[in-house]
């Protein structure tokens, strides 16, 4: 009898409140946890979008004082976080609220790990290696994508090494996350897009993860489902709030598929991508998919089967190269609909960067479950083929 799906398996989430207006609670949920002074971690984008003002008058309403550090780009650099914990230090604060996308959030978690741990933040590459809780930290997204108000990564640029960094463990789980679909409809059209399609990799990479489960796929599958439904009209229609709300949801449960089950070669791939080049991660992983997928289908076949079949693909008489090419397709028609078509020729890749680039990204954690081992001349294949 087969009992592989009941394999021990942990699932590790915070608290999170999702729904309209959920960030209005960030005062309530700061003053719950003992906070009397915050750190309000953000970046100029969120901050002219008129979000981080909103919730600062959340936390000036339930009386509680706030310092703010946005000085945090895309791809947020280990000198930010630095910065951000010596700002946290020298205001006295004792909590955090990240208010944005990807880059604040994990921001604000590097700047926890270095406030409670007093070390670097490269310090903490890796699994596990974080030894001291860090401060109340309660997450409010901007963004539908990265999930990281939901999620046990940190993902810090080392500009030195011209590097990504992944930090995974329990102790930067946020305290609670405040998911609110309304903040995302400032979203500019190219943000949706790439913020979107890192989405849909999280689901699609967990989904084939070799750490996946039974409880993660469920997860995975709905966000998948959510993302090729929502994407186009969400597009078409920004300000409608209910495509806004489908995707928030699509990123929340693909959040919580890969915290729990890592991901795969297309984020170890776009990770080293970013690291070198400050490429856009969302954007990088849209195209690097299809070759990923190509590689990585003769091992889990029916796993891609299921995936079609949460887009939507009738699978039913379809030979697995058929499926393959079908997902190739959608995935192709996603991109070319949006006008998002570039090459990584056009993102600023070169072939000489290729060794390098293959490289760093053997050496990334999450391509520790990718469901086939590549060789560094597999990596290098695929980033050719993405040129």
């Amino acid at each position: 009898m087969d009992t592989s799906e009941f394999e021990l398996r942990k699932f590790v989430a915070p608290e999170f409140i999702f729904g309209m207006d959920a960030r209005s609670l960030a005062g309530r949920y700061a003053k719950n946890l003992g906070a009397s002074k915050v750190l309000l971690v953000t970046d100029p984008g969120v901050v002219a979008a008129g979000w981080t003002a909103d919730v600062l008058t959340c936390l000036h309403e339930a009386g509680l004082e706030a310092a703010v550090y946005a000085a945090v780009t895309s791809n947020p650099k280990a000198s930010e976080v630095m910065a951000g914990a010596e700002l946290y230090r020298r205001e006295g604060c004792d909590a955090i609220v990240a208010v944005g996308g990807g880059s604040p959030i994990d921001c604000a978690k590097g700047i926890g790990i270095v406030s409670a741990n007093r070390r670097d933040i490269l310090d903490f590459e890796g699994v596990d290696r974080v030894e001291l809780p860090i401060p109340p930290l309660i997450c409010i997204p901007t963004t539908a994508g990265s999930a990281a108000d939901v999620s046990q990564f940190a993902i810090i640029t080392d500009s030195v090494r011209r590097v990504k960094i992944a930090i995974i463990s329990k102790m930067i789980v946020p305290d609670v996350a405040l998911i609110d679909p309304l903040t995302t409809i400032t979203m500019p059209a190219d943000l949706t897009f790439c913020t979107a399609m890192d989405a849909l990799c999280h689901a699609i990479e967990s989904y084939v993860s070799t750490a996946h489960s039974a409880i993660t796929d469920i997860f995975a599958r709905e966000a998948i489902t959510l993302i090729v439904s929502n994407l186009l009209p969400t597009l078409h229609m920004p300000d409608n709030a209910s495509f806004r709300g489908r995707m928030m949801l699509a990123s929340l449960d693909a959040g919580l598929a890969f915290s729990n089950a890592s991901l795969g070669m297309v984020h170890a791939m776009a990770h080293s991508l970013g690291g070198m080049l400050d490429s856009p991660h969302g954007e990088c992983n849209a195209l690097l998919l299809p070759h990923v997928i190509d590689f990585n289908f003769g091992a889990v076949p029916d796993r891609y089967r299921q995936i079609a079949e949460a887009m939507g693909v009738a699978t039913t008489g379809m030979a697995p190269d058929e499926i393959r090419a079908t997902l190739h397709y959608r995935l192709d028609y996603l991109r070319e609909a949006t006008g998002n078509t570039h090459t990584l020729s056009q993102l600023g890749v070169t072939r000489s960067d290729i060794p390098e680039l293959a490289t760093k990204a053997l050496n990334d954690p999450t391509i520790f479950t990718n469901p086939r081992q590549p060789t560094i001349e597999d990596i290098e294949t695929i980033y050719e083929r993405a040129l």
